[in-house]
């Protein structure tokens, strides 16, 4: 089941033609990961600090499907589509009213603070993929 996350349009998100600039879509989206990520009881800060470990994007692969535009209230929904030991797929879609307006299927990647790969720790991977155990 997707985690959905509500979004509304700000003048700050538009461009001069007044529809949402393109790339505040991947702000969208990376909020409402974030979202995603604390509702399955997953701290990021204490991630970092106690394990010395980051989620990184790694790939996004996006459709811009129609405009948003001021004031509009928006949804995004994620969704896990895999994951293995140092890597997570996700679907994002941004959508009003039942109408799909973006969507994206992002990488993350787990790295050292370093940036090397790391494994995801198990009780990270358990909260985020609970199914793949």
């Amino acid at each position: 089941m997707p985690h959905s996350f509500p979004v509304r349009v700000y003048y700050e998100d538009t461009d001069a033609a007044g529809i949402v600039y393109y790339a505040n879509y991947l702000r969208f989206i990376e909020r409402a990961r974030t979202e995603w990520v604390r509702a399955l009881g997953v701290d990021q800060g204490r991630l970092r600090t106690e394990e010395g470990i980051v989620f990184a994007v790694r790939r996004v692969e996006a459709d811009y499907l129609r405009p948003a535009r001021l004031d509009e209230e928006l949804v995004v929904e994620t969704e896990l589509v895999a994951a293995t030991g140092a890597r997570i797929v996700l679907d994002q879609t941004v959508i009003r009213g039942g109408e799909r307006l973006f969507q994206a299927q992002v990488t993350l990647v787990c790295l050292t603070e370093h940036g090397t790969a790391a494994r995801l720790p198990a009780e990270v991977r358990r909260r985020i993929a609970p199914n793949l155990h």
